[in-house]
């Protein structure tokens, strides 16, 4: 069985949005938009082995994992902008870079004959001709603006929010995406493996922004559909360029998000999802409903919002674009629409209050659902704040230690273990830390607090006690030193520094 979050069946939309307005009347920024596509390679990963997986024969071509990117970002208003159908063809070279105009063009073709096939040629020619906002290449404005790198769904292409990337670039927001491929193959392999495919792509497409001389690279936030909202939460807790992170119905099922560490997950995060399922339902499905990423992200400022007419497929305007009447059950396609437009409206709002400082963003997100004009019974917002006090990572406990001074360390390591039990800093890293304390920092107060630390948590560690007792050398303090040389040399007698260094030094006074 073929496993895949982003099939859709092009059919006709009723309601053919206009480019003044936008689609599902989302409202064009005080910026045009300008669009372009840039073909490179992550040459720092293999993407094609020398064999062909699927065919057996040798592969050809480059054998770098391919990033097809596409870029929105702030230009002056005017000129020609995109058809429809100038995102879809993008698809034709998503992969494979060596793909000619007249096999593009081939590609395209047989894309309309299919959604023809659907709901008639008329009809889908009305869809590709659609005008959107996005100008190819045009001049970029001036100044310098947020990122935004956009993670599409698992296996899905890099123009499937075209129409959000539109909206956040006429705003003020530089916008990177590239399509949603596995490790190795076009097919996301929906494992640990893929999902960190995918966040090293968003990280790569990072990089790639700081090349770009509109970015903003203080200011970084990650957005993403379904895997790609898994994605981005990964990304974040490996990468702390990323300031923000938003997800539109990621993957909660628990075996999918355990590669997601919960302790750096810090950033503010806006996580939109369809309408709630039941307990029963979920349990129908196999899904076990503890331990779900949303419940155990504490140290991330989370505002949860649920779009009560939205499902799955919702999220991604090319689902929602092109889906057929028996789409809609329970919402009407108005419906859907408007609480799309409300989905784009709060990531907009969300990212304006934690990339740019906006206070009226921030009193968007204070502000319930109905106060800010949605509907009523369309919507629902759970704002959950990060957790206080120190961060349960070596980092957090230094920021701590820096503030409240390292003689308070067992105290606030106790403390902390309270707090989060599985926050442990091993005999290794305490010792390395207090090394570095010692010789990069030249703190040597900090570096003996640490490493007293270390013999107090770890009282049968000789290591531990020779570096204290060499720190106690380091500060004068003789006797100190003997004293750490001397348990040092009890618990391990092999330790010939310990030995060396008490026969330099002396008897005890």
């Amino acid at each position: 069985m073929v496993r895949a979050t982003l099939f859709v069946i092009l059919c006709f939309c009723t309601s053919i949005a206009q480019a003044a307005s936008g689609f599902a009347d989302l409202r064009q920024g005080s910026h045009g938009v300008g669009f372009r596509v840039v073909q490179q390679y992550d040459y720092a990963r293999a993407y094609k082995g020398r064999t062909d997986a699927v065919t057996g024969k040798p592969t050809t071509g480059e054998l770098a994992r391919p990033i097809q990117t596409l870029v929105w970002y702030p230009a002056p208003k005017g000129g020609t902008p995109l058809r429809y159908a100038d995102y879809l063809r993008t698809e034709a070279t998503d992969e494979n870079f060596t793909r000619t105009d007249a096999e593009a063009a081939a590609f395209l073709a047989d894309k309309l004959q299919w959604a023809a096939a659907q709901v008639g040629p008329k009809q889908a020619q009305q869809l590709f001709d659609q005008r959107m906002w996005a100008v190819r290449n045009a001049p970029a404005a001036a100044g310098k603006f947020p990122v935004v790198i956009y993670a599409a769904g698992g296996g899905g292409t890099a123009h499937e929010a075209a129409d959000l990337c539109e909206y956040l670039a006429s705003h003020g927001y530089v916008v990177l995406a590239s399509r949603s491929l596995g490790t190795r193959t076009k097919d996301m392999n929906f494992d640990a493996e893929g999902l960190d495919t995918q966040a090293r792509d968003i990280q790569f497409l990072l990089s790639y922004a700081h090349t770009l001389p509109q970015a903003d690279m203080a200011h970084v936030a990650a957005a993403g559909w379904s895997w790609g909202g898994l994605a981005n939460a990964l990304a974040a807790t490996q990468d702390t360029r990323i300031g923000a992170i938003v997800s539109f119905d990621g993957t909660k099922a628990q075996e999918d998000t355990k590669p997601v560490s919960r302790v750096r997950l810090t950033v503010p995060w806006l996580y939109v999802q369809r309408r709630s399922e039941s307990v029963r339902e979920l349990s129908a499905k196999g899904m076990e409903t503890t331990g779900i990423l949303l419940n155990e992200a504490k140290y991330s400022d989370l505002y949860h919002v649920v779009m009560n007419p939205m499902e799955h497929s919702d999220f991604s305007t090319i689902g929602l674009r092109f889906a057929a009447p028996a789409h809609f059950t329970e919402y009407s396609r108005a419906e859907v629409e408007a609480a799309y437009h409300w989905t784009g409206r709060y990531t907009l709002e969300f990212l304006n209050a934690q990339l740019k400082g906006d206070a009226t963003g921030q009193q968007f997100l204070g502000r319930t659902p109905t106060q800010n004009g949605v509907p009523a019974h369309m919507a629902r917002l759970y704002h959950l704040p990060a957790r206080t006090g120190p961060l349960p990572t070596q980092a957090g406990f230094a920021a701590a230690l820096a503030r409240d001074g390292f003689g308070q360390a067992l105290e606030i390591y106790r403390q902390m273990q309270q707090q989060e039990p599985t926050f442990v800093l091993s005999e290794g890293t305490l010792n390395t830390w207090g090394y570095q304390l010692l010789r990069e920092a030249h703190d040597l107060p900090a570096a003996r607090a640490i490493f007293a630390l270390g013999t107090e948590l770890y009282p049968n560690d000789a290591n531990l006690f020779d570096s204290l007792a060499e720190a106690d050398e380091k500060n004068q303090d003789v006797q100190a030193a003997i004293t750490h040389y001397r348990r040092s040399l009890q618990l391990n007698p092999a330790n010939q520094n310990a030995r060396q260094r008490l026969q330099a030094l002396g008897p005890p006074r």
